[in-house]
């Protein structure tokens, strides 16, 4: 210590040398501190990619359940559990009165009674073979037993035993040869004819027979076309293969002209079926895709179609607007209408809450399709919602099956479905605060109790239908088009589809052939071209009585 006090210099430069150690050791471990800081924002940014990509996998892992299901599984969305006596309502945590909670336990044991009571008299019935319909044309062929055929006198015939095999004759294509005579007066030189007006005189031809102007095509002809494409759903260029094998060559062009003008001849009466169907007061509104090339873009595009169904008259029509299925479309189509309006929860609708004079429905199946889309998310509750949506469907099948009045109905809902509603209302808000918004059940949930009020509206007067699947069967025929002739050519033709769409459904709904009508009503629609008194409305399928078709 001496020494250091005596040699200051090297005081200094043993303090000098330790700070210079100290500063290195410094500025290691700041380096290593900001080698952390860039290490924790690494991760933070790869967990945060990593959740995204989570999310993403859950998401396309849905989808391929949902795809899953409509290629290869159930295509019924009822919800019926192995033991339907197990079905319980939870009246934990819900803010009930007892006796809300008194009258929906009554209700759940009455319904569940009608259920029990249906099974057994579905047990008693016996399946049936149906008998072939007595209108089809017989042909007879008489069989002989060998040991009577030497001598018939000796036998007395007995009542013989019948058997009928359903044979089948290929359709075929002929010709109406129509001669139109044409007569002059006798004992008239060829110059005194000359000088007359008129001495000729031709039968004329009626419209009956042909349809289109100048066209060789029938009624017959027209109607077959369109039954085979828009019934039995093939494309015209098949049509044109198949009647090249009965050696008819028909250009492509000229059908679809027949195609366009057979729309052409049918529009006047499209536009008074949508007057119809407008004036009543209760409808239901649905949309579906439907693929049209667009000719600027030189793709198929998914353009949408309405269609709004008549629910007690049972007529519709579709309607096209460029593919557009915004709302300015749904102003302008229902703008004049007032009553009853069931739909799904497409956003367009929701409009319809503050128009005077317009009431909206809910669609019970569209709730019970969410919940039964996230079983696999959460099953429990996704369970019991499908229960307690199956007790109201169960309070209609008890109506169905006692063919219960409209009034009678609506007693029967009150007493049985509007104490479920009730309580299931309560159950939504309690969940919905348990689970994950963006969930496929906090999906559900909350899709139910945003159109509560729609949904809960049907117990209010028997005439309404506690969903909208009688409009979605209706949609099925365009469904099924689209997936085999898989387009339509542009939008003048999804139109023209639009109106042999809505009079097929009319004659599918009226219970009538559409083969026998289309024939009658292209053969009769120049009837009306020039006297407006007469009503189109009578060549609608729903007036089969008056007409013979």
């Amino acid at each position: 210590m001496q020494e250091i006090k005596e040699n200051p210099n090297e005081l200094l430069e043993l303090l000098l040398e330790k700070c210079d150690h100290q500063y290195q050791e410094i500025q290691l471990l700041k380096g290593k501190l900001e080698d952390r800081t860039d290490v924790d924002a690494l991760k933070s940014s790869y967990e945060h990619t990593i959740s995204l990509k989570d999310e993403k996998i859950l998401k396309l892992e849905d989808e391929v359940a949902y795809l899953r299901r409509r290629i290869w599984g159930k295509s019924s969305e009822r919800f019926i559990k192995e033991d339907p006596r197990q079905r319980r309502i939870d009246f934990d945590g819900l803010d009930l009165l007892p006796a809300e909670q008194e009258q929906a336990e009554e209700a759940k044991a009455e319904i569940e009674s009608f259920r029990e009571r249906r099974v057994k008299q579905r047990e008693k019935r016996k399946p049936v073979r149906r008998p072939l319909p007595e209108d089809l044309p017989r042909v007879e062929e008489h069989f002989y037993p060998e040991e009577v055929s030497g001598d018939m006198d000796a036998w007395t015939e007995l009542e013989p035993e019948i058997t009928e095999v359903l044979e089948y004759e290929p359709a075929k294509c002929y010709v109406r040869r129509i001669v139109r005579h044409k007569y002059v007066l006798k004992n008239k030189t060829s110059q005194e004819s000359q000088k007359e007006s008129s001495p000729i005189v031709t039968a004329s031809l009626p419209t009956t027979y042909r349809p289109i102007a100048r066209s060789y095509a029938g009624a017959s002809l027209l109607a077959e076309l369109m039954i085979n494409k828009y019934v039995n759903h093939l494309p015209f260029y098949r049509q044109i293969q198949m009647l090249k094998q009965m050696k008819i060559n028909l250009p492509p062009p000229t059908v679809n002209g027949w195609f366009k003008d057979t729309a052409d001849l049918l529009r006047p009466l499209y536009y008074r079926l949508k007057e119809l169907v407008l004036a009543t007061d209760y409808i239901q509104v649905d949309e579906t895709t439907v693929p049209v090339i667009n000719n600027e873009k030189h793709k198929t595009v998914n353009g949408y179609m309405w269609m709004v169904r008549s629910v007690m008259d049972k007529q519709l029509f579709f309607h096209y607007d460029h593919g557009s299925r915004a709302q300015n479309v749904a102003l302008s189509l229902l703008k004049d209408f007032r009553g009853a309006m069931q739909t799904d929860g497409y956003g367009v609708y929701k409009m319809y809450e503050y128009k005077k004079g317009v009431l909206p429905l809910g669609c019970w199946a569209h709730a019970r399709r969410k919940f039964e889309e996230s079983l696999k998310n959460d099953r429990r509750r996704a369970e019991y919602a499908l229960e307690q949506i199956g007790l109201l469907y169960e309070v209609e099948r008890e109506a169905d099956d006692r063919n219960l009045s409209y009034d009678e109905r609506a007693n029967l809902r009150e007493s049985h479905a509007y104490p479920i509603i009730v309580v299931f209302e309560k159950w939504l808000v309690n969940e919905y605060k348990k689970v994950l918004p963006k969930s496929p059940i906090g999906k559900a949930i909350k899709y139910t109790y945003d159109i509560y009020h729609r949904l809960s509206r049907y117990h209010l007067d028997g005439r309404y239908r506690i969903d909208n699947n009688l409009a979605e069967n209706s949609l099925r025929g365009l469904a099924l088009g689209r997936k085999n002739y898989l387009f339509c050519g542009n939008h003048d033709a999804a139109e023209d589809a639009a109106v042999i769409y809505s009079l097929l459904g009319c004659c599918k709904a009226a219970d009538v052939n559409f083969r026998d009508w289309m024939v009658y009503v292209l053969s009769h629609i120049h009837d009306y071209d020039e006297d407006y008194t007469i009503d189109l409305a009578e060549l609608l399928p729903s007036n089969r009585v008056k007409r013979n078709f």
